[in-house]
């Protein structure tokens, strides 16, 4: 498994140069002052590099929710019960959940994968790619095999791939498994060596008893396991879950397959930063859309020298900022697209008329 998701980190392509070139220059010939749209224009631009195209427009946009459930939560560090993850899929297909709403509102689809979840249900809709019920509790050991972190990572280039092959053109990367911001900090925790009280917020709510307890388990974590911070898929196996790897699998794939991609929150931007450490050309495909509360977020958002549009106090995860920043893409299209260039503007409205304005 892992010499195959070796030979699509070495395939993946450039951007294209050229075209990124080209479009800049269209942007400064726009009738407004060079730069004066901020982020819509470097978002523009990274747009061409990935398509080769100047102007672009996506049309067919999807978010793919990896679920899987984590060992970890046995030391009691996760404010709900595992149990949570398994209802949730089934709430991503009903389309009631935070991500299901902002995605139907801005034109968007799931695809919801169950690649670990502690379960032995299915739930019509979901997508079954279960490599196991669960990683294991990463205090004691590994969370998974180098093996099975690989198997994960190819399920989200397979995902990837698919959605391509359907026609969607804008991917999203989305996420459910209780007990992932653990996991996420912990890789945080080695890949920097902070100690976890400086980077472990309170997930989705816990106590401070709790929180106090999720700070030892993750710093006992990274000590047992003592992964090397230059080794992605080691980081991932002894310290994450396979919905990082699944969607680490994601940033890979849409690098691989030539598609923008969008990061959402703290676990999302995790599974980027692992996928960037392994081929640092994937971050020329890839999109950060808002800021999250977990206090690691800055960090690896420091780690990929990238910056998120939006700040908007959120922290939900599930793939719920990807909409949002969607919307932003969509509207750097319309700047590049249908904004005229001052030759353009002189040909419609008369060199005369524009000299007054």
């Amino acid at each position: 498994m892992e010499e195959t998701l070796l030979n699509y980190v070495r395939n993946i392509p450039e951007a294209d140069r050229d075209a990124k070139e080209s479009a800049k220059k269209r942007l400064d010939n726009l009738i407004k002052p060079p730069g004066s749209l901020g982020k819509l224009e470097d978002i523009a631009v990274k747009l061409a590099g990935i398509t080769g195209e100047i102007k672009n427009d996506p049309q067919k946009k999807c978010i793919l929710v990896m679920c899987s459930d984590n060992g970890v939560v046995d030391e009691g560090i996760a404010s709900a019960p595992q149990e949570i993850t398994f209802a949730m899929m089934g709430n991503f297909i009903k389309g009631v959940t935070g991500v299901a709403v902002l995605a139907k509102k801005n034109g968007a689809d799931i695809k919801v994968y169950d690649v670990g979840v502690n379960s032995d249900e299915a739930i019509p809709g979901v997508i079954a790619r279960k490599i196991r019920k669960s990683t294991s509790n990463i205090k004691l050991g590994p969370a998974m095999s180098r093996d099975e972190a690989a198997s994960a990572i190819l399920i989200g280039i397979d995902a990837v791939r698919d959605a391509k092959q359907e026609g969607y053109d804008l991917i999203g990367s989305g996420e459910m498994g209780i007990g992932n911001t653990t996991t996420t900090t912990a890789i945080l925790s080695a890949l920097t060596n902070t100690p976890a009280a400086e980077i472990t917020g309170k997930g989705a709510g816990l106590n401070d008893e709790a929180h106090m307890k999720k700070i030892a388990v993750i710093d006992e974590a990274v000590r047992v396991n003592a992964p090397d911070a230059k080794d992605s898929l080691g980081l991932i196996s002894k310290l994450g879950g396979f919905d990082i790897a699944a969607m680490t699998g994601i940033f890979l794939g849409a690098a691989y397959h030539r598609l923008p991609v969008v990061a959402d929150g703290y676990i999302s931007i995790a599974s980027a930063c692992l996928a960037v450490m392994m081929n640092p050309t994937v971050k020329d495909y890839l999109f950060l859309s808002h800021v999250s509360e977990e206090p690691g977020y800055l960090m690896y958002a420091e780690l990929l020298g990238l910056e998120a549009p939006l700040n908007l106090n959120m922290r939900l995860g599930e793939g719920s900022g990807c909409p949002l920043m969607f919307e932003v893409i969509s509207s750097a299209c319309t700047v590049m697209n249908n904004m005229a260039t001052f030759d353009e503007a002189l040909a419609e409205t008369g060199e005369e008329y524009l000299s007054k304005i």
